[in-house]
């Protein structure tokens, strides 16, 4: 009877790494759908797939890039970037398979995908700045490591999945099974750009602990750690508070939330 139970038991846990194996980035990736706005988007061809850019075009030499959430619809986010920084050109990039974008995403080519765009627009703007939210902190900070950043915001960020996932299903062996770690920490030290790292006071999914520990990757006096009370890791940038922070303090808000 003992043996019976063990077999199943083991069975059974089998089961559930297997099914995590085979459907583990569908837990981390959460593709937006096409809509007709996005059919005037300009195009990113890169290897592998065409991807869709939601652009403010502005001549001059300064631009920023805008890395979204694992479930942002980032076109819905450009009109308030445009407003935040009305001096720079604004390029936010749909991920593979998102927003009508072709490709699957996966962290080894979504890493190279960031580095194609910046690479394009630093040919067109020599000052670029660099903003991800949450998943898409991982890249801009893979930006700022590699590249000549100007400046880097990183919203609502996360030291790495792997963490995440490892404190969410703490009995299954993450370290042998993940294959997109996305460890943010291991970029840091190499940034050299002032970085502004907005977190949540009360975020249900990266906890302080966890941002602490991203701030301290970085060398001395380069990040910034700004907490935006009573804020949960989705509604962090609904405060005025956040959008003074981004834009450097200038002014108050003239903008809806993202």
């Amino acid at each position: 009877m003992l043996w019976t139970i063990l077999t199943i038991a083991v069975c059974v846990y089998g089961s559930i790494c297997l099914f995590f194996a085979i459907f583990q980035r569908s837990f981390i990736y959460m593709p937006t759908p096409a809509t007709p706005t996005h059919d005037a988007a300009a195009v990113l061809e890169v290897p592998g797939a065409r991807l869709r850019l939601s652009v403010r075009p502005l001549d001059g030499p300064k631009a920023l890039i805008y890395f979204g959430g694992n479930a942002e619809d980032v076109a819905s986010t450009l009109p308030e970037l445009a407003a935040a920084f009305p001096d720079r050109a604004i390029y936010a990039l749909h991920y593979r398979g998102y927003s009508g974008s072709s490709g699957q995403p996966a962290e080894a080519a979504m890493r190279n995908d960031a580095r194609v765009l910046f690479q394009m627009v630093h040919d067109r703007h020599s000052d670029v700045m660099a903003v991800g939210r949450s998943l898409g902190s991982s890249l801009a900070i893979q930006l700022a490591a590699d590249g000549p950043i100007s400046r880097l915001v990183l919203i609502a960020p996360f030291e790495s999945i792997l963490a995440i996932a490892s404190r969410v299903a703490p009995f299954l062996p993450i370290r042998l099974l993940l294959r997109d770690p996305w460890q943010s920490w291991r970029y840091a030290p190499r940034v050299t750009c002032p970085t502004l790292i907005l977190a949540a006071s009360h975020d249900e999914i990266v906890p302080m602990s966890d941002t602490k520990k991203l701030v301290e990757a970085f060398q001395p006096g380069v990040a910034t750690l700004r907490v935006i009370d009573g804020t949960n890791h989705n509604s962090v940038s609904g405060p005025e508070e956040f959008w003074k922070a981004l834009v450097g303090e200038r002014a108050a808000s003239p903008f809806h939330p993202l």
